[in-house]
């Protein structure tokens, strides 16, 4: 009998879009660079066939613990929570993105792996220490406190610098996964990507702050 987590996985062929929408957030910086990097001396096999129609488990298995998820869960919703702008990380399934990203079998996704699982178990010794909870356990703003306490200015120990550095990747593979759907670019106010049956050209303000004459009608 499958787990419930097996019955809700997402399919092989959204995942490959999803990472594919993630990468095009260029903006987030090389964390999300899909497939690409140098050729390394081993290889990780043949890419897992995108067409056709699959089952859980068809394709590489999902690796990170029930532990780890709730750790990814709480800190994606940290940094993007549920807000007058959008959903929370959570509803738009970025927890299962981020296991995706990790689980996946090419170099750059396996890279971002043996940062992020490391960064898991900082973060909730770093919590642990300050708070005497797991970061999991704590409370949207008191998760939200510590974290603005790792990456305000001051001098941080070890534990904290590490678990800063590890923020910067977990943040852009969040928010390359976050608005890479249809509900994160209406949180940006991006409206591409939507039919529409006529083109008066660009508004007469943004020609203007150009400075150019709109000659085609």
């Amino acid at each position: 009998m499958k787990t419930e987590r097996e019955q809700s996985r997402i399919s092989r062929r959204d995942i490959i879009k999803w990472f594919t929408a993630a990468a095009a957030v260029s903006q987030f910086g090389p964390a999300l660079s899909f497939g690409q990097g140098a050729v390394g001396a081993e290889g990780y096999g043949q890419d897992p066939k995108v067409a056709g129609i699959f089952k859980p488990g068809d394709h590489w298995p999902l690796t990170l613990t029930s532990s780890q998820r709730k750790t990814v869960t709480a800190l994606a919703d940290t940094i993007l929570p549920e807000d007058e702008y959008g959903p929370a990380a959570s509803s738009l399934r970025v927890p299962d993105f981020v296991d995706e990203w990790v689980s996946a079998p090419y170099p750059r996704q396996q890279a971002a792996r043996k940062k992020i699982l490391p960064g898991l178990k900082d973060i909730e010794e770093l919590s642990l220490n300050l708070e005497g909870e797991r970061f999991s356990g704590l409370s949207l703003k008191l998760r939200a406190k510590l974290l603005d306490r790792v990456t305000g200015e001051g001098s941080k120990d070890a534990l904290a610098k590490r678990v800063a550095g590890f923020l910067h990747e977990f943040t852009s593979i969040c928010m390359g996964a976050y608005y890479g759907t249809p509900a994160g670019w209406k949180a940006i106010g991006y409206v591409g990507n939507v039919p529409s049956p006529t083109f008066n050209g660009p508004p007469q303000e943004v020609l203007d702050r150009v400075g150019v004459t709109q000659t085609v009608k």
